[in-house]
């Protein structure tokens, strides 16, 4: 068995003690044996004990995994690809754009979209904007990556994107109603509960599409360590990977901001923590320790955002927590 196997065996362990805790502890006091006895399918003393579990604390942990991997293996896959330290999936504007698209639902519409003769509203409206606005910052981003040249080049576009993109929110709320302004700052905050049992197989099936790209991608990013020319006397299509690795991160950056709002710090973090765990740049050893690293650090975040001991706090209070030391840390020692 490879060092590199038994590390990811580990973290798999730690993520599933994770999960566990995840379940047991929250906002309610729910006994760890009735914990149990609800996940063995057995009545609970209290109906609202099993409806906790099943509809909230169930889909927020699996809520947490998938966002967690799927920012993670995105930043990944960016820092490799561009060979920038910093680089994250908010570094190209597609996070920016689902802002944008839910900052239009929002701000503009009052949380309704039209479509033909009927109408969508609520956190439906709030995910087809952001899709919307994130495919469209996607589609822009794949017309440049088709004509410019270089990674650099593309990194530069990407970040001109995302300050325009921000310029065009900050216009929206300087217009919007306080209500508005309220509603949209609130889902800015991020969060893991807003995505129920009725929403979380097309949250995680379309997490997995990408995830899957990334996982095909894992030879390609191999290939790109060692510069573009060698890649291409390897074998490996230039444009056509760095197309993949746009459209795979941006499915896994569009699904997570949609559903969960912007997380931030653990794309861009996390990668350089499974770097140091695991001390290799081999994406077969790399990729699925990201993935584990981000659903832990994710369902750690969870863990004190719905702690019993405080109050419901927003995500991205706690995130950078986690994220902003490792930064500091990389930026220091190089």
């Amino acid at each position: 068995m490879t060092k590199g196997l038994k590390i990811n065996i580990l973290l798999a362990i730690l993520l599933i003690l994770f999960a566990i805790l995840n379940l047991i502890y929250g906002s309610v006091n729910i006994p760890a044996d009735e914990v149990f006895n609800i996940l063995a399918g057995k009545e609970a003393t209290r109906d609202s004990w099993g409806y906790i579990i099943r509809e909230s604390r169930i889909p927020q942990m699996f809520t947490a995994i998938l966002c967690g991997a799927s920012l993670a293996t995105a930043g990944l896959m960016l820092q490799t690809v561009f060979r920038n330290p910093l680089a994250g999936p908010s570094i190209l504007g597609i996070t920016n754009g689902a802002s944008l698209g839910v900052g239009i639902v929002m701000l503009i519409t009052g949380g309704t979209i039209s479509i033909g003769e009927g109408a969508v509203t609520g956190f439906l409206a709030v995910i087809i904007g952001a899709f919307l606005g994130a495919t469209a910052v996607i589609m822009l981003l794949l017309a440049f990556a088709s004509v410019v040249r270089g990674g650099m080049m593309l990194l530069i576009v990407g970040i001109m994107i995302s300050f325009l993109v921000s310029s065009m929110v900050m216009l929206l709320n300087f217009f919007a109603t306080a209500d508005n302004i309220h509603n949209y700052v609130m889902w800015g905050m991020g969060s893991f509960s807003d995505v129920g049992s009725t929403s979380l197989p097309f949250f995680a099936i379309t997490c997995g599409i990408g995830l899957f790209l990334a996982i095909l991608l894992t030879k390609p990013l191999n290939a790109l360590l060692l510069g573009d020319s060698y890649a291409v006397n390897l074998g490996t299509n230039i444009k056509h990977t760095r197309l993949l690795l746009l459209t795979a991160t941006g499915i896994l950056t569009a699904t997570t901001t949609a559903f969960c709002g912007p997380v931030a710090f653990v794309g861009l973090a996390v990668p350089h923590i499974a770097r140091i765990i695991t001390k290799t740049a081999n994406h077969t050893t790399l990729m699925p320790a990201s993935m584990l690293c981000g659903a832990i650090i994710c369902l750690a975040c969870n863990l004190i955002c719905v702690s019993p001991e405080s109050t419901i706090i927003p995500l991205n209070a706690v995130t950078p927590l986690f994220g902003a030391p490792v930064i500091i840390y990389i930026m220091v020692k190089r």
